[in-house]
């Protein structure tokens, strides 16, 4: 089943930072003048969707730089410092709006420079009406949360705008929303697709560490132990210094590594999560990555790899997929948790696969077949076993 390809995806992001420029410099990046030739993404067109039919309709931030400006003019101002590989972005005639903070922003930034951190704006921050207004008056498919690592109560204000104003929502942060049985049967009952939690970059960390954790496991290797490192500079990683907002992200990105492994490894011998904030880095992230464990007759072996990308990049690519088939899925009339991109996309879906099965389950979804929701009961279970 494929949509035409002259409609509208009508896009609302929330968070204007790193990932939303990327994002966005993608849209444009991969225009109808690529549409050919589009190596780098992972689909050139979905459900009958190509990159170009991603519109942002509206927009939220709560940094004094950003809010009242054009997306296209937001996405370039500081503390943004992600790779510029599309500097031709049209003005959208779409301002972004004052969001509302609840815990999007962690006091310990006010000790870095301004170019680092996150600058509040002091505009009266919104009514989940006045929200809900402005994404009806937008008519936004789809709602993009790109909120700061440990915002569990600005993730739970967004989604429920989203699911009061009927909207698909994308949670590309370890806040658990569609992991979360509570939340996945709301979306259910409101007959509204959720895709989540915690977007998997292309090809970053995680996604590494989960291939050859599978690798290990299919060819026999015992691992015994293993060990993920991250530094970056960007804010994401600034955020994080705050320890006390690293609770689900060390969950998601330990979990999406031990649901593959052979036999779950004890805590004390796996640590998977952010390590260090370096400044120069801004976004670059670099992953240490450390795997011990045992070949035939138990002779011990390890690997060991260093892996350098540019984050936000990284993960734009994958966003695109995500609002298709977030937009798919509405078209569709499918409501809930939508299982194979929730696990193919996300570090933390409510049921876990091995990355080629969750491949197949996607791209039978993009088809049209074996389309499939998780059922709450079920996700209860996964997330207890």
């Amino acid at each position: 089943m494929t949509a035409p390809t002259n409609k509208k995806i009508n896009v609302a992001i929330i968070g204007m930072g790193n990932c939303a420029s990327s994002l966005i410099q993608g849209i444009y990046y991969y225009g109808e003048d690529r549409e050919t030739d589009a190596s780098g993404l992972m689909h050139s067109e979905l459900g009958g969707y190509k990159p170009s039919a991603i519109q942002i309709t509206a927009a939220f931030d709560i940094d004094s730089r950003k809010v009242g400006k054009d997306v296209s003019e937001a996405i370039f101002a500081e503390p943004n410092c992600t790779a510029v590989f599309q500097k031709d972005i049209p003005h959208q005639g779409v301002a972004v709006q004052m969001g509302h903070m609840l815990d999007g922003y962690s006091d310990h930034m006010e000790n870095y420079p301004d170019e680092r951190r996150f600058m509040p704006a002091a505009d009266t921050q919104p009514s989940k009406e006045a929200v809900v207004k402005a994404l009806k008056d937008a008519e936004v498919d789809v709602m993009m949360n790109y909120l700061p690592v440990g915002s569990q109560k600005a993730t739970e204000f967004y989604a429920e705008c989203a699911l009061e104003a009927g909207v698909a929502f994308v949670n590309n942060i370890p806040v658990f929303i569609a992991s979360n049985p509570e939340w996945a049967a709301r979306f259910e009952n409101a007959g509204i697709p959720i895709i989540g939690d915690d977007i998997k970059a292309q090809l970053g960390a995680t996604i590494v560490h989960r291939i050859l954790t599978d690798l290990f496991a299919k060819r026999g290797v015992a691992m015994d132990r293993t060990y993920q490192l991250n530094t970056g500079g960007n804010t994401d990683f600034l955020n994080m210094k705050n320890q006390n907002r690293l609770e689900s992200k060390k969950e998601s990105k330990t979990e999406a590594v031990q649901s593959v492994a052979a036999s779950r490894l004890d805590d004390e011998n796996i640590h998977v999560g952010p390590s260090d904030y370096v400044a120069w880095q801004n976004d670059n992230k670099v992953c240490f990555l450390r795997m011990e464990g045992r070949l035939f007759g138990d002779v011990p072996m390890n690997l060991e790899l260093r892996l350098s990308v540019e984050d936000s990049p990284n993960s734009a690519g994958v966003a695109i997929d995500t609002i298709r088939c977030a937009k798919v899925a509405l078209d569709r009339g499918i409501a809930g948790v939508v299982e194979g991109p929730s696990a193919y996309f996300c570090k933390h879906p409510p049921i876990q696969h091995t990355d080629d099965i969750a491949r197949l389950m996607t791209e039978a979804f993009i088809e049209g077949s074996n389309v499939t929701t998780v059922p709450v009961p079920e996700a209860l279970a996964a997330l207890a076993s």
